[in-house]
């Protein structure tokens, strides 16, 4: 038997490539192939080797990147996911008599994280695959799973819908970075890496930020100090696209980031835009959850809800609905501004620069 043997009767074709040259003890032994006959395809200059506990690779030579990932997921999952069972022919060889398991077509419970992921979500701030000595691995909790090899376990209480990448799954941008976060001391690496999150379209600063809460990461000052660098990002960007939906969808132009105040009174907080002539205002809610924001969102909400007793309608619009679904935001506040004459005249205020 060599690498080029069929190990049954059933043709491979309905397999990818990489699954037909990773395989676990599992589904080698459904196709008919014993321990011994493992062992000695990996012995020293055999056609086979081993990658993992109980993952081979059915050839010689140094692994692929596709091959390593597909490794880690084989070595992890907790099953994977097979086709059914196919009656093998009679007389046509090995075989198990029964039916035989196929390889993988996906895994459960398992999928890749950190930095092998964010490389797969094609960040350039991310070492490429190639350079990892490692590929962390996110499983949930209750798993008996050791590290070893170049596989790193990564539990959680609950795992995330997983993304696709090359027949893959591949943790979300957030949960990946935060596994990546949790072992990086490198204060520039970490500002690069959630900069490009947000630069790069894959998720909003909320999202991230919400993450690495989770993960208890905000109390690394390197971590916080990348924190604010990325929202003051998320809200430059978000900015950006609120004067696009201005423009673009041909709404009347605002005064732009204003403090509005009664007349001889307090100040009644800041807009990033506000339509006099209409009582509308606009705010941009670039904030995401931290520790310690309980306090800042209620002062947002006591804001919100002064502004609208004095007649002043307030339209809330969030990054990820302006990156989304611009036009539906520019109908809603088009909508606001057209409703202003049916309502009652609104309190005066001052209308500050900011």
């Amino acid at each position: 038997m060599n690498h080029n043997t069929p190990l049954s009767p059933r043709p491979l074709r309905h397999l990818s490539d990489v699954q037909q040259r990773v395989m676990t003890t599992a589904h080698l032994r459904a196709r008919g192939v014993s321990t011994a006959d493992i062992n000695t395809q990996c012995r020293p200059g055999g056609s086979w080797q081993q990658l993992l506990p109980g993952v081979f690779l059915l050839r010689p030579g140094p692994a692929t990147i596709e091959e390593r990932l597909h490794a880690v997921l084989m070595y992890a999952a907790r099953s994977p996911v097979t086709e059914p069972a196919v009656p093998t022919q009679p007389g046509a060889g090995a075989g198990t008599g029964a039916g035989e398991a196929a390889a993988p077509q996906g895994y459960d419970d398992a999928m890749i994280t950190g930095l092998a992921a964010l490389a797969l979500h094609r960040f350039a701030s991310a070492p490429p695959l190639l350079s990892l000595d490692r590929v962390d691995v996110l499983v949930p909790r209750l798993r008996r799973l050791r590290s070893t090899g170049c596989v790193r376990i990564v539990r959680t209480p609950g795992m995330p819908e997983p993304v696709r990448i090359g027949g893959v799954p591949v943790a979300p941008v957030p949960r990946a970075l935060a596994d990546a976060v949790a072992d990086i001391t490198d204060a520039g690496v970490v500002r690069r890496l959630l900069t490009e999150a947000v630069r790069g379209n894959h998720c909003e600063p909320a999202a991230v930020v919400r993450e690495l809460t989770h993960a208890r990461l905000l109390s690394r000052p390197h971590v916080v100090d990348a924190v604010d660098s990325l929202l003051a990002e998320g809200r430059a960007i978000a900015e950006d696209r609120l004067y696009r939906l201005v423009r673009e969808h041909g709404l009347p132009d605002p005064v732009w980031n204003v403090d509005l105040r009664l007349p001889g009174g307090p100040l009644l907080g800041g807009l990033d835009a506000y339509w006099p002539d209409h009582a509308v205002a606009l705010e941009l809610d670039t904030r995401a959850p931290r520790q310690d924001d309980d306090a800042m969102w209620s002062e947002y909400a006591r804001k919100r809800e002064h502004l609208e007793r004095l007649g002043i309608t307030v339209v809330h619009v969030t990054p990820k609905k302006l990156r989304d679904s611009m036009e539906q935001q520019a109908t809603v506040v088009r909508t606001a501004l057209m409703a202003s004459g049916d309502r009652d005249p609104a309190a005066y205020v001052v209308v500050l620069p900011r």
